[in-house]
């Protein structure tokens, strides 16, 4: 297929190289231009303008968060305006539920369509082809999106054809992975203050009660006190738990946890967390606990 890709951050190059290694045509447009050089050697072709990346009838983006995403597809020359009727932009950044409605609108309106599949997995798992995707939209256009969902995924869970229902299950998904990073740091806290090896119990959870992919990786980061390189930075993770909390506002649902949440990364930030993972939300109990931080 021939296809563009807006959004070259650790994920989307890691997608866009998937994308190429399985034999589509890719043009790739990036604000940062010199991330565009080590795809242009494995075969895509470069992008100016967003206008350029849209002329093949589907775009795929991968961005940080609303603002950028925004810029991308309702300013003055970005995709709404540019990508041509019946053509498919596939959305594949964690948003706002608010902004994937409008979106879902000025697409409509514009005659095109619209998917949201965002995904859960970190660059690791990107560069795998191992994410697991979440996708909405109309049949049709999910149905034309496949292909390229099966080259980036090792699953795609399909959440019928509203694409706002894709980003709030992305973002219930990733409060339930910030629930347990918080978990994780208590408990690690608990044992490690009383001198126990902080590895060894999270050896023993992962290996028994919470056999889990969350658990295994942020559980050692945490005992580790590993928050560098951040895979996964603090302020999209503080990013994502506000965007549940609206939607919940939105939706009239208490959730007293990720009010919590929303206060733990934003003591990390103010502590000059901004280049940590989002892990290090759960080296703040032993912090609290008066243990050092990496015991």
């Amino acid at each position: 297929m021939k296809i563009g890709f807006i959004g070259l951050g650790r994920m989307g190059s890691a997608m866009a190289t998937n994308l190429l290694a399985a034999g589509h045509q890719v043009t790739v447009f990036n604000r940062s231009p010199q991330k565009l050089r080590a795809l242009i050697e494995l075969g895509a072709h470069a992008a100016s303008t967003v206008a350029d990346a849209c002329r093949d009838g589907l775009v795929i983006t991968m961005l940080a968060d609303d603002t950028a995403v925004s810029d991308v597809v309702l300013a003055d020359g970005g995709i709404v305006s540019v990508l041509p009727r019946g053509a498919i932009h596939l959305s594949m950044s964690t948003i706002s539920v608010a902004l994937s409605k409008q979106l879902t609108e000025a697409h409509a309106h514009a005659g095109q369509q619209f998917v949201a599949a965002p995904v859960f997995g970190r660059p690791d798992a990107a560069s795998a082809a191992k994410l697991y995707i979440l996708a909405a939209g109309g049949p049709a256009a999910v149905k034309t999106c496949q292909p390229l969902l099966d080259v980036l995924g090792q699953k795609t869970f399909p959440l019928g054809p509203v694409p706002a229902s894709a980003n709030l299950v992305k973002l219930s998904g990733n409060f339930l992975m910030a629930s347990a990073i918080e978990a994780l740091g208590e408990a690690i806290a608990l044992v490690g203050k009383a001198d126990i090896d902080r590895q060894v119990f999270v050896d023993l959870l992962t290996s028994s009660i919470f056999n889990a992919t969350p658990y295994k990786i942020y559980g050692g980061l945490i005992a580790n006190s590993q928050f560098e390189p951040a895979l996964f930075a603090a302020p999209l993770g503080f990013k994502d738990i506000k965007l549940a909390l609206a939607a919940a506002e939105t939706l009239r649902v208490p959730m007293p946890l990720g009010s919590l949440l929303h206060d733990r990364f934003l003591r990390l930030l103010a502590e000059g967390g901004e280049r940590l993972d989002w892990a290090a939300i759960g080296g703040l109990a032993a912090r609290d606990a008066g243990a050092p931080a990496r015991a």
